[in-house]
């Protein structure tokens, strides 16, 4: 249980982090490479930009996780405590309904590169469908973790817990 409960709390971090350093790690090396020694892998400029992708969707999850999306919290403050509620459970509802749009026609990509032996320009084995499933992976993230506020919102409602408007109010 434990180490559900550290995945729980850290997978974004662990998945944004990782992608992060190999990307910067492969553009630090190879700019040395480049002006040092004028030599590049062919497949340095591509592979950090696929790995952008991993960081940018891993990144929306955690920003569900920690409720620092997009919203309207100036006018929520101003709603009454059932308008607050109702507001918040139609966005979860988005969100939902927006990932699951989005996993379900971004599956035709990935399938399509995976299909077709699609490879990473400038490789020689390393498949495009590998860094095209952080989109679904991504945003089946932000389903797990919208639910997991939808329910924690559903638990302050019913005890009467003021509604976490802001980001801060979130962590608190």
């Amino acid at each position: 249980m434990k180490i559900f409960r550290w995945l729980d709390e850290n997978i974004e971090k662990v998945l944004i982090l990782g992608s992060y350093v190999v990307m910067t790690g492969i553009i630090f090396v190879e700019v040395i490479r480049r002006f040092a020694f004028g030599q590049q892998a062919a497949w340095s400029t591509t592979i950090p930009i696929y790995l952008f992708l991993w960081v940018t969707w891993i990144g929306c999850a955690y920003c569900c996780k920690s409720r620092g999306h997009l919203r309207f919290e100036e006018f929520r403050m101003r709603l009454p405590y059932k308008g607050q509620f109702f507001c918040m459970m139609v966005d979860h509802l988005l969100w939902i309904g927006f990932a699951v749009l989005v996993i379900y026609y971004s599956y035709d990509v990935v399938y399509l590169s995976y299909d077709n032996f699609s490879i990473v320009q400038g490789t020689d084995d390393v498949m495009q469908w590998w860094f095209y499933m952080a989109t679904p992976v991504g945003f089946g993230m932000v389903i797990y973790r919208v639910l997991q506020n939808m329910f924690e919102d559903i638990g302050r409602f019913n005890r009467g817990e003021p509604m976490p408007i802001n980001a801060n109010q979130a962590s608190e």
